[in-house]
């Protein structure tokens, strides 16, 4: 057996039964990374050294996270992290990037209650009813 293959087996045999890489855990190892960056360009001494520590903080919570035993608390973190953040940003961008593709509709956004409407592009000036609130607004398609 080759050295390398023997260390990939040891690390293996070590992260057997712990909670290794998520979502949660490599966007904050990305926020760490980010942050040493701006750490970087940073002349001011207090706010350098508040950087360093917060990223001290993230790296040290994110491999604390890798390494632990206690799948059940890990996966709870990681599902509330995905609800509640990743998913919505992902179908931001996913709905963003289909409207902009979308050239046969124009796209409004109800200011009262927050809806997205669609309308069909070219019919003029038109007088928009948001279908959740009944809210009217004018505007050009």
């Amino acid at each position: 057996m080759r050295f390398f293959q023997k260390i990939g087996n040891a690390l293996s045999r070590f992260m057997y039964g712990r909670n290794g890489a998520d979502y949660l855990g490599m966007t904050l190892l990305w926020i760490a990374i980010i942050l040493d960056v701006i750490n970087m360009f940073i002349k001011n001494d207090t706010v350098h050294m508040l950087l360093g520590i917060v990223t001290a903080i993230l790296l040290a919570w994110t491999i604390f996270r890798m390494l632990s035993r206690n799948l059940q608390k890990r996966r709870a973190e990681n599902a509330w992290f995905m609800n509640k953040c990743f998913y919505p940003v992902a179908r931001g961008f996913r709905q963003a990037k289909q409207r902009s593709q979308d050239k046969d509709h124009k796209y409004f956004t109800c200011p009262s209650c927050r809806a997205v409407c669609r309308v069909p592009k070219g019919k003029g000036k038109i007088v928009i009813t948001c279908p959740k609130c009944r809210h009217q607004i004018h505007a050009k398609s």
